[in-house]
């Protein structure tokens, strides 16, 4: 799959697409950044701890997070999209579910679209802004109610690549996300991580994003600044149960040498 300028393996290789909240309130502290300055350095230093993308939101999506207007949303993302654009060769994607700062971030040098409501969000645009661009996509399953099997979420999924090409959104292009944190316990995120398999049978590269969130403060009993050991484990278990496309990590360095060891036993 090509994404920007750069053509990935999507079969063979796995990826670190490194999260760069542009929020001052996102559940992660460390990743915060609330200027433009500020961003840049801290994709700057993604890249050089091994990014193969950077993943720009302008607006949190943890539990009880404050809904911004979309006008808000641009002003925090455009501009920082703009600027990564100008001095770094990595591609870019931007983290929206609203079409409208969708489309301003890909005039602005963005790559790709991910969307936290796979295509599904009230709206009812963003197929057609990903169709209209030609641009590859990541649909991430969520629901309006929590799910508790992991058969409602690949349903869930399947609903959004039917909807997305039925929109005139090229399959080829097309990434999933079984959405872990969103629309699920903390027992139903496990079992989803535990039957990640079941999710590359739809043979659609798959993207992971389980980074310090909730499932492993509920395992360990720990806040998210302590959450790095739980998950670099579910990035090892996650190699060694199925083909993972990419990992949305807010760690980079660290995940990176996970996959890189695990790498050099597998080929040994």
């Amino acid at each position: 799959m090509r994404i920007g300028n750069r053509e990935y393996d999507l079969a063979g290789k796995t990826y670190i697409m490194g999260i760069l909240n542009i929020t001052p309130d996102s559940f992660y502290e460390g990743n915060r950044c609330d200027a433009a300055e500020r961003a840049l350095a801290k994709a700057e230093k993604m890249i050089s701890e091994g990014a193969d993308i950077i993943d720009v939101g302008g607006m949190s999506t943890k539990p009880g997070h404050s809904i911004i207007s979309g006008d808000e949303e641009i002003r925090r993302v455009v501009p920082v999209v703009r600027e990564i654009r100008k001095r770094f060769a990595v591609p870019l994607s931007i983290d929206t579910y609203r079409s409208e700062v969708a489309e301003k971030a890909l005039d602005a040098g963005a790559d790709m679209v991910n969307d936290i409501w796979g295509g599904l969000h009230p709206d009812g645009r963003m197929a057609d802004i990903i169709a209209k661009y030609n641009v590859p996509c990541c649909l991430m399953h969520n629901d309006e109610s929590d799910v508790s099997s992991v058969e409602e979420v690949l349903a869930g999924l399947k609903r959004s690549i039917r909807y997305a090409c039925s929109r005139g959104v090229d399959i080829s292009k097309i990434i999933i996300d079984p959405g872990i944190g969103f629309a699920k316990d903390a027992r139903t995120n496990l079992r989803v991580i535990k039957e990640l398999d079941r999710f590359a049978d739809m043979k659609l590269p798959v993207l992971l994003g389980a980074s310090r969130k909730s499932l492993i403060g509920y395992a360990l009993n720990l806040p998210v600044e302590e959450r790095l050991e739980g998950t670099l484990a579910v990035t090892a278990y996650a190699l060694q149960k199925t083909h993972i496309a990419f990992f949305r990590v807010h760690d980079v360095k660290e995940n990176a040498r996970v996959i890189k060891m695990i790498a050099e036993i597998v080929n040994a």
